[in-house]
């Protein structure tokens, strides 16, 4: 069967044992979802289809995505793990700032002040730009 344009064959079998795997009987789940246990019955045998609505009340209700119910499995995004692994990776960065905030700190003073004196020729002006580098990563660390 097609709805919208997508292969509903499965959504049969998958409310069917996502109601079983709650010990649920078709009765209980239809005063869950506010419809009539021969709804359910229909659906589970496939005489009939939930419409959009009540397939995103189902998945709702069995905390799944409505892909899940349509295809039997979670859909799988390569961008979610390049997320988590992006995640993980500044996660580390920040706790190594909690760490050693200090270091932190005197590096990019350290840094600021040999770029200005290396392209200004002053020590004034390095040490200005020191402070004002140890007062941007300061504000950095305070902030995140």
């Amino acid at each position: 069967m097609v709805a919208g344009g997508v292969c509903m064959n499965k959504v049969n079998h998958m409310i069917k044992r996502l109601r079983q795997d709650k010990n649920m009987n078709q009765e209980q789940l239809a005063e869950q979802l506010h419809v009539t246990r021969q709804a359910v019955s229909n659906w589970e045998t496939g005489k009939t289809q939930p419409d959009i609505e009540m397939l995103t009340k189902i998945a709702e209700y069995f905390e799944v995505s409505v892909e899940y119910l349509i295809y039997g499995k979670e859909p799988t995004n390569k961008s979610d793990e390049e997320v988590h692994r992006w995640v993980w990776r500044r996660g580390r960065f920040h706790f190594a700032i909690s760490w050693y905030p200090e270091r932190f700190i005197a590096l990019g003073a350290v840094l600021a002040m040999i770029i200005s004196y290396v392209k200004w020729n002053s020590i004034g002006w390095a040490i200005l730009h020191g402070l004002l580098n140890w007062g941007y990563v300061l504000y950095y660390i305070i902030r995140y």
